[in-house]
C-alpha cells in the first residue's frame, strides 16, 4: 500500500491551483514542473495519482469551461479562444467539439436559442 507523502499532496495542489489562476497564461509542462520545483515527469505521475488526468488534460478541462462561460457571455469565439488562452481558433474549436460534441458557434447559438425560449414565459 502507498502512502500520502504530504510534500507530493501539497506540491500536486500547488500545480493545480496554479493552472486555476493561470490557465490563460501559454503554459506546458516543463512550466509547470519548473514552478512545482519537480522533475516534469514525476510532476506528471504525482496529478495522474491524485486527480486521474495529467496536467494538461486538466488545463484543457479549465479552458474549455471558462470558454463555455465566455460564449455564453456573447463573447466572440475568436475573443474567447485567446481569452482562455489557446494559441489559435481552429485547434480551439477541436478541443471544444471533441470536450462538448458541439462546435463553439453551435454551442453559442444553442444558448442564445434556449435564453431566449426561457424570457418567453
Amino acid at each position: 500500500m502507498c502512502y500520502a507523502n504530504t510534500a507530493q499532496i501539497q506540491k500536486v495542489v500547488a500545480t493545480r491551483n496554479y493552472i486555476e489562476k493561470h490557465f490563460d497564461k501559454p503554459l506546458n509542462l516543463d512550466s509547470l514542473s519548473h514552478a512545482g520545483f519537480t522533475s516534469k515527469y514525476h510532476l506528471l505521475r504525482l496529478f495522474k495519482r491524485y486527480y486521474g488526468q495529467t496536467p494538461m488534460q486538466f488545463l484543457i478541462d479549465k479552458r474549455i469551461e471558462k470558454s463555455k462561460f465566455y460564449l455564453k457571455k456573447g463573447i466572440t469565439i475568436s475573443e474567447t479562444c485567446y481569452l482562455v488562452g489557446f494559441e489559435s481558433p481552429s485547434s480551439f474549436s477541436t478541443l471544444f467539439k471533441k470536450k462538448t460534441g458541439y462546435m463553439p458557434s453551435n454551442f453559442q447559438k444553442k444558448q442564445f436559442s434556449q435564453s431566449r425560449s426561457i424570457g418567453d414565459f
